[in-house]
């Protein structure tokens, strides 16, 4: 589904990504977890094609961002951690907007209201809205083109632990379906516990560990993810849940 071979990525002196290499499989949830300037968003954002490699390449599908990337937009979805919409449109006249940018009807708005539970905010001016509202919203949006890749930059940050777990839910019923390969970076070690088969620890632009959760803890001997993360960085993430 999505090979990243050999990439780099500098800001001046800065040298935020240095030869990271991954492997992420079709329907595969995947997390990137690392504290701040690790690296993980401009990895992601690379992935994404919102910045391009100074050296290394990114394959996904089969394509690359070069020549494909008219392509590429039709099968990624994504939500970055602040999304912001026009505070004067209502919930479904936003996704009747963002539907049109890709040929799709009205029959795919009501689908992804459903499916993130905001029929009753579906005439809710977004003004409105509460954080988690707000965040369904962006997924919604992120879901209208059905795409084969989800990309999430820590979608739950600042969300109560009722708004968070409702998140999370959406996401296990996509994962149930089959169709969906995720890419999420958090600050919340539950978060990909709870939702990701494959770990990958990012610290200083280079990958410290990554594999199945179960593995990692046996390989570093440790009791959870918050332990093996101070045992590679000698940092902790964040506070738990």
């Amino acid at each position: 589904m999505i090979e990243v071979e050999n990439i780099y990525k500098s800001f001046g002196d800065v040298h935020a990504v240095r030869g990271i290499s991954l492997n992420i499989k079709a329907g595969e949830y995947v997390a990137l977890l690392g504290p701040n300037g690790a690296g993980k968003t401009t990895t992601v954002e690379m992935m994404e094609g919102l910045r391009m490699p100074d050296s290394g390449s990114i394959t996904i599908e089969g394509m690359n961002w070069k020549k494909h990337e008219r392509e590429l937009r039709r099968i990624i979805g994504l939500s970055l951690q602040e999304t912001r919409f026009t505070e004067k449109l209502s919930v479904v006249e936003t996704l009747r907007l963002f539907a049109s940018f890709f040929d799709m009807d009205n029959r795919r708005v009501e689908e992804v209201i459903v499916l993130t539970g905001l029929e009753d905010k579906r005439k809710a001016f977004v003004g409105t809205l509460s954080g988690g509202q707000r965040q369904r919203l962006a997924l919604a949006v992120a879901l209208l083109n059905r795409p084969r890749i989800l990309f999430l930059d820590e979608p739950t940050t600042g969300l109560d632990p009722h708004s968070r777990l409702d998140l999370w839910n959406i996401l296990k019923t996509l994962k149930d379906e089959g169709y969906t390969t995720l890419i999420l970076t958090t600050h919340y070690m539950e978060e990909a516990e709870s939702l990701c088969d494959h770990i990958i620890i990012v610290d200083n632009g280079v990958i410290l560990r990554e594999g199945a959760l179960g593995e990692l803890l046996a390989e570093g001997q440790a009791a959870n993810l918050d332990e093996l993360f101070i045992k590679l960085t000698g940092k902790t993430l964040t506070t738990r849940l």
